[in-house]
């Protein structure tokens, strides 16, 4: 069913904006439901439980600017304990709970973390982390016990629910997906501010996209990383309810937006690929009439999945372009993306700048690396040369994109620098063809990247995960590389193509592609990193 955006309301947007505020407006209303089983937690439940939970930070003494570092998975705990670190001044960290051990042990000593907090279904992990992280003071976990930790409900029922006398704001410090090295923390200089301050990039998002305290926001990734939880917990501070999938399923998502009257919801494109696979049957047959906006980003969306997605759901779907560095970002609606096809959008924040590789102005229409003006500081924790690398000399910053700029100022994305391949001296941006090929029926994901060529330096390969992997194989490769070069020139297109069941992609939509181009380069150097 097409639905209609209605950004020309006036969004209903509260003075202070910290859940703190909106509990003594809507006490009883929910802050946060689980899409399947219905548990919620009220703006009053959130306010006293936050506030117990930083009183016992604050019991284990931990002080403005101290970190603390969370495994947990969707649930409506994590919020109270989100909430018990902004309120208490607290660098917050979030780590992935598909992570090793020793992959989180990193993080967590990388970040400082005083204290630890793990969802008891990741006992296993947990475990290892009790030795592999000394500097960590206290071990809590969270819907379970685990051998070593405290119980954070036990401890934070013994707290006074009234707020800490001396709230200041914390900061959320995410790391980096590490798709192309270790992942490295993000972090912003800490300031003595209130509670209810609130980042730049929500302010304009909230104006574009019409969030409000009616908003019902559904959110179907992992909440430990920065779009889910930052925009959710935005939507705290309005006194808008969010709808928390425990974990995404296509169909699933359908129902939650009939069952809780959806308004608004974020996505990532290969959610959108999900759902348009579902049979025409299942497709419509829940009601999204309530759906106002919904936003994507985090990776290339291909223009035919969303000319498919525009054509189902209507003028409400949207995109931004941004990072967890928060320098600038852009945005772009249904109606002029279909104007401008293949554009992320214009900038919302921060003044778009494409350079050359000589660090001149790019003539409009020919990429460059894309910058962003922005009086926005922040380092990469531990990482003095990577910080500077993200820097311009006028102090512009870059996520490391190519880009280009056209005559109205739309912002068209190429690839990542360091995705690009060099064949024979010609610059390939892998993105056209994962484009393509990822339109192909027998298609489930893919990746495009250079592989060694004695000749060229690099040649253009693709891994393929099929729909069916019993299908795999030199008939179906042979169709693939006659499908691309069906849509792009020659030089574009795989030479070959490898099988995979499963290609290793995040919930929020970032493949993994370092992991899978490192097979193919043992042995090898190459300045492509």
């Amino acid at each position: 069913m097409k639905t209609t955006s209605s950004q020309a309301t006036k969004p209903m947007v509260p003075t202070r904006l910290h859940p703190k505020f909106q509990a003594a407006v809507y006490p009883d209303k929910p802050a946060a439901i689980m899409a399947a089983s219905g548990r919620s937690v009220s703006y009053r439940q959130l306010d006293e439980g936050s506030s117990r939970g930083a009183q016992l930070l604050r019991s284990l003494g931990l002080r403005p600017g101290d970190h603390i570092a969370v495994m947990m998975h969707n649930d409506l705990l994590f919020y109270e304990v989100y909430w018990a670190a902004q309120r208490s001044g607290m660098y917050f960290t979030p780590i992935s709970c598909h992570l090793t051990a020793a992959e989180a042990a990193y993080v967590i000593d990388d970040c400082d973390a005083a204290v630890i907090v793990v969802s008891a279904p990741m006992q296993a992990v947990a475990v290892q982390l009790v030795d592999l992280c000394p500097k960590v003071r206290h071990f809590l976990s969270v819907t379970g016990a685990i051998a070593g930790y405290a119980r954070w409900e036990t401890m934070a029922a013994t707290m006074p629910s009234c707020a800490i006398p001396d709230e200041i704001s914390g900061l959320s410090m995410y790391y980096s997906s590490g798709t192309t090295g270790k992942p490295k923390g993000i972090e912003l200089p800490f300031a003595e501010q209130p509670i209810d301050v609130v980042p730049p990039t929500m302010q304009v998002f909230t104006q574009a996209l019409g969030y409000d305290a009616e908003t019902v926001y559904l959110m179907p990734a992992p909440l430990y990383h920065a779009a889910p939880l930052g925009f959710s917990a935005h939507m705290m501070r309005l006194g808008g309810t969010v709808v928390v999938m425990e974990k995404f399923d296509p169909e699933a998502f359908l129902h939650a937006i009939e069952r809780y009257r959806v308004t608004h919801a974020q996505v990532v494109p290969t959610m959108f690929v999900r759902m348009l696979r579902l049979a025409q049957e299942v497709r419509s047959r829940y009601d999204l009439s309530t759906l106002r906006n919904v936003v994507h980003s985090a990776a290339p969306c291909p223009i035919p999945v969303k000319e498919q997605m525009i054509a189902w759901w209507g003028p409400c779907v949207h995109e931004y372009y941004s990072s967890s560095e928060g320098g600038g970002c852009t945005f772009i609606s249904a109606p002029d993306w279909m104007a401008h096809k293949g554009s992320v959008g214009r900038s919302l924040l921060g003044e778009i700048k494409i350079v050359t590789e000589s660090g001149d102005a790019a003539p409009t229409g020919e990429p460059g690396m894309v910058y962003f003006v922005t009086s926005r500081k922040f380092c990469y924790r531990n990482d003095p040369e990577k910080t500077r690398e993200a820097f311009s000399p006028q102090g512009w910053v870059t996520l490391g994109d190519v880009g280009r700029l056209d005559d109205e100022g739309y912002l068209y994305l190429t690839d990542r620098k360091s995705y690009m391949i060099i064949s024979g001296g010609v610059n390939i941006y892998p993105q056209e063809a994962e484009n393509v090929l990822s339109m192909h029926p027998q298609v489930a994901d893919v990746a495009v990247f250079g592989v060694p060529h004695p000749e060229f330096g690099e040649e253009v390969k693709a891994v393929v995960q099929p729909v069916d992997m019993d299908e795999a194989g030199p008939e179906l490769a042979a169709d693939l590389m006659e499908f691309c070069r069906g849509h792009l020139a020659g030089l574009k297109c795989p030479k070959s193509i490898d099988f995979d069941p499963e290609l290793p992609r995040q919930e929020n939509g970032k493949l993994y592609k370092r992991l899978i181009r490192d097979r193919y380069w043992t042995g090898h150097t190459s300045r492509v990193l």
